[in-house]
């Protein structure tokens, strides 16, 4: 997954819909791996770059927030978390 992320990256760009699903993608995989810190990086990166290019009300941009939302809430960031379940 590293590796077609990197891919995509070279490919389409860091901002592209395809990229930012990718980082997200594998954000998802850290995460189902216990690999929180490496996840909570990806869902941030791939919420910042969905944000500058998509905006804030779209699916994928909302799909990101709540995904980080939930990692942090996980973490006991509850902090963290309640501005972006408000958001979503």
């Amino acid at each position: 997954m590293r590796e077609a992320l990197e891919a995509l990256r070279r490919t389409l760009g860091d901002t592209h819909l395809n990229t930012l699903a990718g980082i997200n993608n594998l954000g998802g995989l850290l995460k189902t791996q216990g690999k929180l810190s490496e996840a909570e990086a990806l869902y941030r990166e791939a919420l910042e770059g969905s944000r500058r290019t998509l905006g804030e009300i779209h699916s994928f941009t909302l799909t990101c927030t709540n995904n980080l939302a939930i990692l942090l809430k996980g973490q006991g960031k509850l902090n963290e978390a309640e501005p972006l379940y408000r958001d979503t």
